[in-house]
């Protein structure tokens, strides 16, 4: 046989010889190039894991100059169910503290980010002498968004032996997925991600209970914060409050070993996160009192976190004060404290730059877009609405649909918004379909199989802007659209799930019946409209919202005073008197406003129509 028949078992022969060779060679390389070749080795295929799972990057851990803490951290990840350990020799050699470290390295981490598709990237150092290990959990949504108080997760000085014990492994797999929860955006991985969170969480829990002396007081805390991070994630995906209530015990068992005294930035950052938890316990609840206590938390955490100290840690906290004010605000006819929200927001827009921060830019101008779009809705001018309306548009300059497709379309929902309002008031179409378009847009991204409560909270809105357009329109195809829109939104909002959610929905329903049935002249739309305000009022009370509760006894008196008005019936016109009577006993001392005015208005009609024995006018 000639050479050109036999050259494919010469190829083979070649290959592994220069595979020996390579070999040969590497073992005369220093320590640090050997671990890390190996490393590159074990990490170089890049096959795409199951959507069903969370893509992390371990980078190389600095100063790790065997491999053998980069080799402990690897194997504690791939046992962590659901998570692919991407196949990456990128290293990262930054290092620092906090918040400094992610502007440091945004650039870096972010090219691994994009350049694996990861959901996670890990960059460590390791600390010579007693090998203490501090490793950073840099999440994709997290990284430049500063979506909880203290990202990226950080174990600071974490004992290394040979392998790592089973309190490492519970905590690393709690914070990885806690990291990962705003990724969790199909219904497989959110499932995955509750699973496997649980079971971790589980594991913090019995760690804590039993364990002994040997823990120190520093290794505790860190397992109380991991542990309360979990609970925190949890508790927000679920729809009750006992995992938010357990979130907040626990931090506040760890801020009496994290003490101010000894050590203050911990304490803020934790201050921080107890903060997180009260506002999310509050928004659920109908009482402020844990709104409150997060005004308090975020307050004490600015104490320490200033700006002269930490710029960027401050400003986060500026933007968490932000949100509390504004969920008080949302509880309360006075706009001091949305005015106040308006101002912590553009003092954290101070270091939050584009620049600096595009993503966490963004979030500040989602956030006072919403403060001033509910100054808006409660002011005859429109000034407030046309800043929402920008800052709604500057967060869409970095809320891309490629690169942060569900929050592209939580921008596109709240631009939607703010534009529905003002088209409302302009008394024109053409603001009001630019809506419409946004809340499509939005619905392309936030589907009922990937985020289905956003789907419905989408749906509630679209159905709102069809309605406006309906009402300037003399046909009932728009007011039909609408009403299909707000049943959709019904079938997740439910009352049990959702019972304020549900509320609103209910009540917009009754306004699209309401409509349709005096533009069809059926009694059995009136008759669906004033069940679905009454179904409203049963969520909707005064004492949890009073604002709310007054729209909708203003609404029933509106659509009881059209049928008393074509039964020519007294009795229902005295409880459409006495509904409307309800809500202006909530806007009777506050200034003009649009809603007082409509009260006003359908409190002298009913008047008038009982003052003349009901006939109609």
């Amino acid at each position: 046989m000639s050479f050109w028949t036999e050259w494919p078992v010469w190829v083979m022969v070649g290959g592994v010889f220069v595979a020996w060779l390579k070999g040969f060679l590497n073992q005369f390389l220093p320590a640090p190039e050997r671990a890390r070749l190996a490393l590159g080795n074990l990490m170089r295929s890049r096959t795409p894991p199951p959507e069903d799972r969370f893509r992390v990057v371990l980078c190389w851990l600095e100063n790790d100059h065997h491999g053998d803490s980069t080799r402990n951290v690897e194997q504690a990840f791939t046992s962590i169910e659901g998570i692919t350990l991407c196949r990456s020799a990128r290293i990262v050699a930054e290092s620092g503290a906090g918040l400094e470290w992610r502007v440091n390295t945004r650039k870096t981490t972010r090219a691994v980010l994009e350049d694996w598709d990861a959901d996670l990237v890990v960059v460590g150092v390791v600390k010579q002498p007693g090998r203490a290990l501090s490793l950073w959990i840099v999440p994709r949504v997290g990284e430049g968004t500063l979506s909880r108080g203290d990202w990226p997760y950080v174990f600071e000085n974490a004992t290394l032996g040979r392998d790592f014990g089973s309190d490492f492994r519970a905590e690393l797999t709690a914070v990885a997925m806690a990291a990962v929860a705003p990724l969790a955006n199909t219904a497989t991985r959110g499932r995955v991600l509750e699973k496997v969170l649980t079971d971790a969480t589980r594991k913090l829990a019995t760690l804590l209970k039993e364990s002994d002396a040997n823990l120190s007081e520093e290794h505790r805390a860190r397992l109380q914060l991991s542990y309360g991070d979990s609970l925190l994630t949890l508790g927000e995906r679920e729809p009750g409050t006992e995992r938010l209530e357990h979130a907040i015990a626990t931090y506040r068992v760890a801020l009496t070993e994290r003490t101010r005294e000894r050590v203050p930035h911990e304490w803020a950052l934790t201050q921080n996160r107890l903060g997180t938890a009260l506002l999310a316990l509050g928004d659920r609840e109908s009482s402020t009192e844990h709104l409150e206590e997060a005004l308090v938390a975020y307050g004490s955490a600015r104490e320490e976190l200033t700006r002269a100290r930490v710029p960027l840690s401050w400003a986060m906290t500026q933007n968490n004060f932000g949100n509390a004010l504004q969920a008080l605000g949302r509880r309360e006819s006075t706009p001091e404290r949305l005015e106040l929200a308006v101002v912590a927001y553009r003092a954290a827009l101070e270091e939050l730059t584009r620049e600096n921060q595009p993503l966490g830019w963004a979030m500040v101008h989602m956030n006072l877009g919403s403060a001033l779009a509910q100054l808006g809705e409660r002011e005859t001018r429109t000034e407030r609405l046309k800043l929402a309306v920008a800052a709604y548009g500057a967060a869409l300059e970095e809320y891309t649909r490629e690169r942060v497709p569900l929050h592209w379309a939580t921008a596109q929902n709240n631009l939607g918004n703010t534009l529905s309002t003002l088209g409302e008031r302009e008394r024109g179409t053409e603001l009001v379909e630019r809506a419409v378009v946004a809340y499509r847009a939005a619905l392309e991204e936030r589907t009922r199989r990937r985020v289905p409560l956003d789907w419905a909270t989408t749906q509630n809105n679209l159905g709102t802007a069809l309605a406006i357009l309906g009402e300037q329109e003399s046909g009932a195809r728009r007011m039909e659209e609408a009403a299909d829109a707000f049943g959709a939104a019904l079938e997740e909002w439910t009352r049990e799930r959702l019972p304020l959610d549900w509320a609103t929905a209910q009540n917009n329903l009754g306004n699209s019946l309401r409509t349709l049935g005096e533009r069809k002249s059926r009694t059995e739309y009136l008759e669906r409209a004033v069940a679905a305000y009454r179904a409203a009022l049963k969520e909707r009370t005064r004492e949890r919202v009073p604002l709310d509760w007054a729209i909708t006894q203003n609404n029933l008196g509106s659509v009881l005073c059209v049928l008393g008005e074509r039964e020519n019936s007294t009795q229902r016109l005295e409880q459409a008197e006495a509904a409307c009577l309800a809500a202006f006993g909530i806007v009777a001392n506050n200034e003009p406003s649009p809603f007082r005015t409509q009260v006003e208005i359908n409190l002298a009609r009913i008047r008038g129509i009982l003052r003349d024995g009901g006939s109609q006018p």
